[in-house]
């Protein structure tokens, strides 16, 4: 069996780093899917959930807030300044702060302020749905 190898990386700490059949996650152009032998690719990462299935078909989902990703034919590297594992996502925390975050966009006066709230409230929202998306998945077992 053909595998590639993948690390997940932010700035805190490296999340994952193994062997995979095939990882999934929300490229800048929409979702991509990378096998082993995939062609070269540099591009960006949207705020969302990166799905790692291993040679045994089991699977590790990390949540990214955006990032970059380098893809080599035996090689994945995403890099994320904030990525969480799926198990220590928090649904509550996150709508709590997204709520904060539509507060101070609403008080926010200059362009800077906006552009900064509105990327973060776009992770946050990336992040309430993954909680959620894995909630249910994972209560459906």
């Amino acid at each position: 069996m053909s595998t590639i190898k993948v690390n997940v990386v932010s700035a805190e700490q490296s999340l994952f780093s193994g062997e995979a059949k095939f990882v999934a996650l929300p490229g800048e152009s929409g979702e991509l899917g990378v096998l082993p032998g995939h062609t070269p690719l540099i591009t960006r990462v949207r705020p969302g959930t990166v799905k790692i299935v291993m040679p045994d078909d089991s699977e590790e989902t990390i949540f990214v807030a955006g990032g970059l990703l380098e893809i080599q034919p035996n090689h994945v590297t995403v890099l994320s300044d904030t990525a969480i594992r799926a198990a220590d996502l928090d649904e509550a925390k996150a709508e709590q702060a997204r709520r904060q975050a539509e507060e101070t966009l609403r008080n926010a006066k200059d362009s800077v302020d906006i552009a900064v709230v509105q990327a973060e409230l776009e992770m946050l929202a990336a992040q309430v749905q993954a909680a959620r998306r894995l909630r249910t998945v994972g209560g459906a077992h």
